[in-house]
This record gives structure tokens, C-alpha cells and sequence, in this order.
């Protein structure tokens, strides 16, 4: 832990966003004692705030769903790559943490986590030695990686056998459709054959794993058609692994982004439930913040399957989940007048799933407006396009509030996300760690 505490006390200053110029720097711990919002003047703009009572709910009505279907998570940390807090969502009863790469698992293990899932296949033989010699520092690291080929089963087991100094390695044979993973069971029956010929006390079997996003499409019932595919071989191979290797070893199967984690539920804990040294692990990290676009559209999907369930009480997940996020960016002209160019462009918010969307209109650091009717049409480097009704009374020097869409692509701007009181109030900084 005495990597965080360095990073948490090292000192901020202007050269990230948000910090108002001309302020002495201040350990982040400092930031959230110093009073600033957002539109008072101070902050430099653009920057990207957590509403940390709409995370806290959300927080606490996905981990109470959780437990209603007798189900794990292990939260995404690559959403906002802050181990601040991933520790917060193990704290509020996570099993676990995943990643994406070597590198996060680096990042995390650094800050004190010891449950990691590594969700992705990580290369060939170079990348297993990194993966190595970044755990030879963990020995009490617990670390499943996803495989879907026998070439990675061997290059693991090499790196693996010529190092003593290692954790024990846990792999997941990987199912997929639209990305990585085994495509059919044969394929799935030679990487299990492949791990079980090779396995040792530090090195064998722990799991299968899916990702049923990656299996979307434009067309919604194509879409449910392939996640229930990739769902349906999921569970058919549980029964056939467990035959093969007895009754006694945990396992664990895992899947479920933030958009069909109810599909996920629905198609894996009948096989999950029949099988009691096994456990079902959802991977779901963007939907402790929500946002204006992606997900709000995924929750509207999820609510039209009747998929939000907690006990026997069926829930609207779209009306319980709140968008975190906000970006915050300033008037820089009028030029037209149905026209705002406002200072925040593709460097700072995502676009690849929507333009962000206005929400609310500041003025000499007071609300002054709603302004859901303008609209985002076009991003520059450092610009936003806002088309404005003829009467809108936006001003040079305003400061508008937008929501995002996809928080993956948006947070990965920023060293920094400020986290917000429901006054606006600057509470607390979170560290991002996106290399």
C-alpha cells in the first residue's frame, strides 16, 4: 500500500484539468477541502466530475442485485483505471477486480488488490515472461487469466516452470463470439485437455469464461440470438469440465459486461447452481457509472426483457441507475445564433458511441437554465458545436454541464476525476491510472 499512499500525496498542480491556475500545488487528498465547483470560476474548464451519491447508489443497487441471484462481481477496473476506487467497489462486497492487460493488473496489484481477473488473452511467450516477472512481486497474488488457444496454454506453462518465485495461476478457457475466445466446444475440449496435461500446484484449470458484448450488433434480435448462443455453450461445457476433472476443485465461470449481465444470469446460474464448488462471477464496471447514451440505452433494453430483478420484485434498472459522470466545459463564442462553440473537443469527452448532450446552463458560478433542447452536432480537437434554439440565452463566459456517452472512452482523457457533492461541491479526486 505504500506505492498508493505515495501517488495519493503526490502533488497536483495545473498541468491537469481542472486545477485552477495560479493555485499552489496541493496533494489530491487537499483538493476536495478547497471548495470549488465546477462553474464557479475558479476550476479551469474542461474537466470530468463524479456525482458520488448517484455512484454510491449505484454502487449499492448492483452489488444488492448480486446477491439476490447468489452471483459474484469482479468490477472492470480499465472503466475508470482509478484504484481509489476499485478498492471502494471491494470494499462495498466485490469479490474481485478485473482488467484488461498486464499493465493494469500491475497498476491494481501496486495498490494493495490481490483478486484480480485478467479478461483478455494476453499474447504468446514475451508477454507470458511479462506477466511472470510483474507476479514474482505478488506472492500472495490470486490472478485468472482467460486462454482460448493451446499456444498460450503452452506459453504460460513455459514461464511458469522456469520461475519458482511465482503466485499460483488460475486459467479460464475463454468462449467468444464477435472477439477473442473458443468458438465451439471442440475447440474449447483441446485448450481443457491442454491445461489439464501440464497442470502443477501454481499452474492449472480454474474456470471458463465469455463476453457476451462482444457478440452485439446493429440489429437487437440478431444480437440476443448470438448472446444466447455464446451463453448456451457456455453453460453445456460446465458439466462436461467438471466430469473431467471430479467433484472437489472450486471453479468459477464468469461473463456479463454492463448491458446483458441479466442475460448472463438467466442463461449461467441454472448450470452454475447444479454445480456446488462452482461460482458465478459477473465483470460489469461501467454500470457503477451510468451514463447519457450507451448505457442508458442498454438499461432501456434490459428493462423491456424484464430483466432487473432483485428477490421476487422486478425493478426499472433504467429509472434506478443514475448517470455519474459529467463533463463541464466554457462558452468560448457566439458566432451565430443558433450557434455555441464551447472549449472541450475530442481530447477531452467520448465520442466513438454518441456526442455528449447538454444538460444545464451556469452563470457567474449559478444555475441558470436546463438546456436539454441543444445539441452537440460536431467536435474538433478542442471544440463542441452546440446548435442553440433562436432564443436560447447562452452567453460567452457560461459554463455548460454535459452527460456523456460510454465512460470507457471518456475517462481515459483524464488524470483526474472530481468528485461532486449534491451541491456541486468539489468533494474529492480520484487518481486515474491510465498510463
Amino acid at each position: 500500500m505504500s506505492d498508493l499512499h505515495t501517488a495519493e500525496n503526490a502533488l497536483i498542480d495545473e498541468r491537469v484539468r481542472g486545477f485552477p491556475p495560479g493555485n499552489p500545488p496541493l496533494p489530491i487528498a487537499a483538493i476536495g477541502k478547497q471548495g470549488w465547483k465546477p462553474y464557479d470560476g475558479r476550476m479551469a474548464l474542461p474537466l470530468i466530475s463524479l456525482d458520488r451519491q448517484a455512484f454510491s447508489c449505484n454502487v449499492d443497487l448492483m452489488m444488492a442485485y448480486v446477491r439476490s441471484h447468489g452471483a459474484e462481481i469482479a468490477p472492470h477496473a480499465k472503466t475508470p483505471m482509478s484504484t481509489a476506487l476499485a478498492h471502494a467497489l471491494v470494499t462495498a462486497g466485490a469479490w474481485g477486480t478485473t482488467v484488461a492487460d498486464i499493465r493494469q493488473a500491475a497498476v491494481l496489484l501496486k495498490a494493495g488488490q490481490r483478486r484480480l481477473i485478467l479478461a483478455n488473452e494476453i499474447g504468446g511467450a514475451a508477454a507470458a515472461r511479462r506477466l511472470a516477472a510483474m507476479l514474482a512481486d505478488y506472492p500472495d497474488a490470486e490472478l485468472h487469466v482467460f486462454v482460448d488457444s493451446t499456444t498460450l496454454v503452452d506459453a504460460l506453462r513455459s514461464a511458469w516452470q522456469q520461475r519458482a518465485d511465482l503466485p499460483p495461476l488460475g486459467l479460464l478457457v475463454e468462449f467468444g463470439a464477435g472477439r477473442a475466445g473458443a468458438r465451439n466446444a471442440v475447440v474449447a475440449e483441446a485448450i481443457l485437455y491442454a491445461i489439464l496435461a501440464v497442470e502443477t500446484p501454481t499452474f492449472g484449470l480454474t474456470g471458463i469464461a465469455a463476453y457476451e458484448g462482444a457478440a452485439a450488433t446493429a440489429d437487437a434480435k440478431e444480437t440476443m440470438l448470438r448472446v444466447d448462443a455464446l451463453m448456451a455453450m457456455t453453460a453445456d461445457f460446465l458439466p462436461k469440465l467438471r466430469a473431467r476433472i471430479g467433484d472437489a476443485r472450486p471453479l468459477m465461470v464468469t461473463a456479463g459486461g454492463s448491458v446483458y449481465f441479466d442475460v448472463v444470469v438467466a442463461r449461467l446460474a441454472t448450470a452454475v447452481a447444479a454445480d456446488p464448488a462452482c461460482r458465478l462471477v459477473l465483470r460489469s464496471g461501467a454500470i457503477f457509472f451510468h451514463d447519457h447514451g450507451i448505457y442508458e440505452r442498454g438499461l432501456a433494453g434490459l428493462d423491456a426483457r424484464g430483466g432487473f430483478r432483485i428477490g421476487d420484485e422486478t425493478f426499472s434498472a433504467a429509472a434506478g441507475f443514475r448517470p455519474a459522470l459529467r463533463v463541464w466545459a466554457e462558452v468560448l463564442s457566439r458566432p451565430e445564433a443558433q450557434l455555441a462553440i464551447c472549449g472541450m473537443g475530442m481530447r477531452d469527452v467520448a465520442m466513438d458511441q454518441g456526442l455528449p448532450q447538454p444538460l444545464a446552463l451556469y452563470r457567474n458560478g449559478a444555475y441558470l437554465a436546463d438546456l436539454r433542447g441543444a445539441e452537440v452536432f460536431r467536435l474538433n480537437d478542442q471544440h463542441a458545436f452546440v446548435a442553440l434554439a433562436d432564443d436560447s440565452d447562452v452567453a460567452v463566459g457560461d459554463v455548460i454541464e454535459y452527460g456523456i456517452s460510454h465512460p470507457c472512452t471518456c475517462l481515459d482523457r483524464h488524470a483526474i476525476l472530481y468528485g461532486l457533492d449534491p451541491d456541486h461541491s468539489v468533494t474529492a479526486a480520484y487518481l486515474t491510472s491510465f498510463g
